[in-house]
């Protein structure tokens, strides 16, 4: 199709409210240049994260009548962990209020001061959850993952060898091994059926649990059947089943491909190691049928688990995507490539050349969106990656502006208005000026600090 066309149609409209430039320089200046801490309201299309922030369907909201709110046995948990387990083969289904919380309980467990977690790329609350218990976190990605421009089809992989290598060099320090799909922080890059399989392997070649972190599984499973030999006609609840065969357990935000507004899961198949969890969770969350959601809740994640396998909708979802990446290309805006399954990633190392890594780059370009345009995206670079636990700071592997698309949101149109503004930027992108951070708290910094520009 030349024209994308949106497999549904829209019965619910949530007003817009129009900002001036003017308007924003001055939101910008009070949030302190973060952009985390602009108002919603004050935002035309938001692209600061498709988590949560999708539109339900109507099955969804009928769903939501359906919610029992009873503290314990509630047939809500029932359809959820059936939901569930219709496409992941784990036993134990812990529902968390979301994916971050499945996180914390895991690696409180499985954590520790000198242990050593494995993961193609941790994204940020993955990475702080391990880093709070004292542990450090590994990315190992392959080295096609770290290249923009390079073509790889499956630029999340696991370096299958090096994980190896490491898991001898960290024996008895490793208590999993993680793998994350996509690659959010890569660029939202897919991962094959070839390299799960591979790391799964490898895992248990040394003893290990293999876990993966699956908040956009179903965006994974449809780039595998459109680039991987032999999955071409294979449906996409096959080929998700298949991703998790043999897996030990896995963390999810069904804030991603589940459609739901809140909410998440930690899957295990160790019943030891769920009963600890599920005693955590009681702390922490709530009771082992509930996990801190309202029974309504886990209907809507139910309900989704069974719209996100749709093929129209995933080829809907990845065609909004390469055609905001062909425009962007045609303007000469470098982008990370292949585009991913959730989001197009502006490579801002290479857009703004004259601003150094430490500099923030990323978040130069994102404020500039945001005052141009309205549009708020997010920096994946060196403010969200560059500070290591020791307190020192490092560039990032890739200084990113991540436009991440909300599910069924927004429309062709509004994708136009950004990339004209988009354009309006890179014609004037060199007088861009980098920025300086004024205050930052201990962890997990891009969420609150405050920023400055430097000057000319």
């Amino acid at each position: 199709m030349n024209t994308i066309i949106e497999p549904f149609r829209i019965k619910t409209v949530e007003p817009i409210r129009m900002t001036s430039v003017a308007e924003r320089e001055n939101i910008l200046c009070d949030a302190g240049y973060n952009l985390f801490s602009i108002a919603s309201r004050d935002v035309l299309i938001d692209l600061l994260t498709d988590s949560g922030t999708g539109a339900m369907s109507t099955k969804q909201w009928a769903a939501i009548m359906q919610g029992d709110e009873s503290y314990a046995g509630s047939p809500s948990f029932k359809r959820f962990e059936a939901a569930v387990q219709n496409l992941f083969p784990f036993t134990h289904i812990i529902p968390t209020h979301q994916g971050r919380a499945a996180e914390a309980i895991l690696f409180s467990i499985m954590g520790g001061a000198g242990r050593h977690i494995p993961s193609n790329t941790h994204f940020d609350t993955t990475r702080g959850n391990v880093e709070a218990t004292g542990a450090e976190a590994h990315d190992l990605v392959i080295e096609e993952g770290k290249d923009p421009q390079n073509q790889h089809p499956f630029k999340g992989n696991m370096d299958v060898n090096r994980l190896d290598e490491f898991l001898l060099e960290y024996k008895g320090k490793v208590p999993c091994v993680m793998l994350t799909v996509t690659n959010n922080a890569g660029g939202g890059q897919p991962v094959s059926l070839e390299n799960i399989r591979a790391t799964r392997a490898i895992a248990k070649k040394h003893g290990l649990p293999f876990i993966i972190d699956a908040c956009r599984f179903a965006e994974n499973a449809w780039f595998i059947k459109l680039r991987e030999p032999g999955q071409q006609d294979r449906s996409i609840t096959d080929i998700v089943r298949d991703m998790f065969e043999g897996a030990d357990g896995m963390t999810m935000s069904a804030k991603k491909d589940a459609f739901a507004n809140i909410g998440g899961w930690l899957a295990l198949n160790d019943s030891e190691l769920a009963e600890k969890a599920r005693t955590r969770l009681i702390l922490t969350e709530g009771f082992p049928t509930y996990g801190g959601l309202a029974g309504r809740d886990l209907e809507a994640i139910a309900q989704g688990l069974a719209e996100i396998v749709d093929e129209d909708y995933l080829r809907y979802r990845v065609a909004v995507n390469e055609y905001i990446g062909r425009r962007l290309e045609d303007m000469d805006v470098p982008i990370v490539k292949p585009v991913g399954g959730h989001a197009v990633f502006i490579d801002a190392r290479a857009f703004l050349p004259h601003i150094e890594p430490l500099h923030y780059p990323g978040q130069s370009l994102a404020c500039e969106m945001y005052r141009v345009s309205g549009v708020r995206a997010c920096e994946i670079g060196t403010v969200m990656f560059g500070r290591k636990p020791d307190g020192s700071e490092h560039p990032a592997a890739m200084d990113l502006v991540r436009l991440a698309i909300p599910r069924r949101t927004y429309t062709q149109s509004h994708a136009d208005y950004m990339l004209e503004r988009i354009a309006d930027i890179a014609r004037n992108k060199d007088k861009l000026r980098g920025m300086r951070i004024t205050w930052e708290p201990p962890a997990m910094r891009h969420f609150t600090a405050k920023f400055e520009m430097m000057a000319d």
